[in-house]
């Protein structure tokens, strides 16, 4: 019969949501294999370290850093009640992955609060992309090399969104997305490093985009997202959300740390719009954010609508 440790570990391992236990000075003393799942990161790579030490590098929806300044664990230990929090975390292959946290403050026999637990959990909206994703490769309407939405599926869908503006008002708005000096990385660290960075940012936009919305691949190292129900500011704050999150992402390609940045250029739709004013409209709003940053880009580019 099992002692009562290794009980509790067993049956904490066959959780489907990561579990993770820290001391006062946020050191990690367990991690489960829900955790190894989620993260990408295995018990032998974490345990006897700080969380803060650049692992999980937890992040809000713009990108800003909580492990130091918004910590759940941390308020948790302070004031002694439990926690719980929307995140977005580091996994090890690069992308950022949308969590759920719980904490739970742990305490001794005396009743000091000796550490703390934390639980996190996929976002549903990673669970129903996965599952969207599936049904698109089924039908062959998944980009081969990022598993997102391919150019003709999302050229599909704009011109069904646009169809139902028009017929029954139903806002929508498109974002196209440019990485930043793209050249220079497959310049620099080869084609094969530039395909793992394309593949890294379309994980952390699939894992940041609501199931309703599309986000594909337009071609080459530009990404489009097409949101449904949005106004301007709505349309705008996805904007900078996939910035922010893309901007936090990095993957470790020899010895370097190779992070990439986005521009993003947004449009909602208007009266007398088709596909291609829209686009137009969002490409002409992606070029003047390129030459705000110095970013070489040329003149403003569309490819032809097919």
């Amino acid at each position: 019969m099992m002692d009562g440790e290794a009980f509790y570990k067993s049956l904490l391992d066959h959780l489907h949501d990561g579990v993770y236990f820290v001391d006062r000075e946020r050191r990690i003393s367990y991690w489960n294999l829900g955790a190894e799942r989620i993260t990408g990161y295995g018990a032998l790579e974490v345990v006897g370290r700080h969380c803060m030490d650049n692992i999980l590098r937890h992040v809000d929806e713009t990108g800003a850093p909580m492990c130091l300044t918004g910590c759940a664990l941390s308020r948790c230990m302070e004031h002694g009640r439990p926690e719980e929090v929307e995140a977005y975390l580091h996994h090890r292959d690069g992308h950022r992955v949308p969590v759920r946290i719980r904490v739970v403050p742990l305490r001794d026999s005396g009743g000091r609060i000796a550490g703390a637990v934390e639980i996190f959990s996929d976002d549903g909206r990673r669970i129903e992309a996965r599952r969207r994703i599936e049904e698109l490769e089924a039908l062959a309407y998944a980009d081969t090399l990022t598993g997102l939405a391919s150019r003709l599926f999302a050229e599909i869908s704009l011109r069904l969104s646009t169809d139902q503006w028009e017929r029954y008002g139903w806002p929508f708005g498109v974002i196209l997305l440019d990485v930043n000096d793209f050249k220079a990385i497959n310049d620099t660290h080869g084609h094969a490093a530039g395909d793992r960075i394309l593949k890294m940012t379309a994980l952390t936009l699939r894992g940041s985009t609501r199931p309703s919305d599309v986000v594909a691949r337009w071609g080459g190292d530009e990404f489009l997202a097409l949101l449904q129900n949005v106004d301007q500011p709505l349309l705008d704050r996805a904007a900078r959300k996939y910035e922010g999150l893309v901007r936090t992402s990095g993957l470790r390609i020899g010895s370097a740390e190779v992070g990439v940045t986005l521009s993003a250029g947004a449009a909602l739709v208007l009266p007398g719009d088709t596909p291609e004013s829209l686009l137009q409209r969002a490409d002409e709003a992606l070029y003047q954010v390129k030459r705000r940053i110095g970013s070489r880009r040329g003149e403003p580019r569309l490819a032809p609508f097919s």
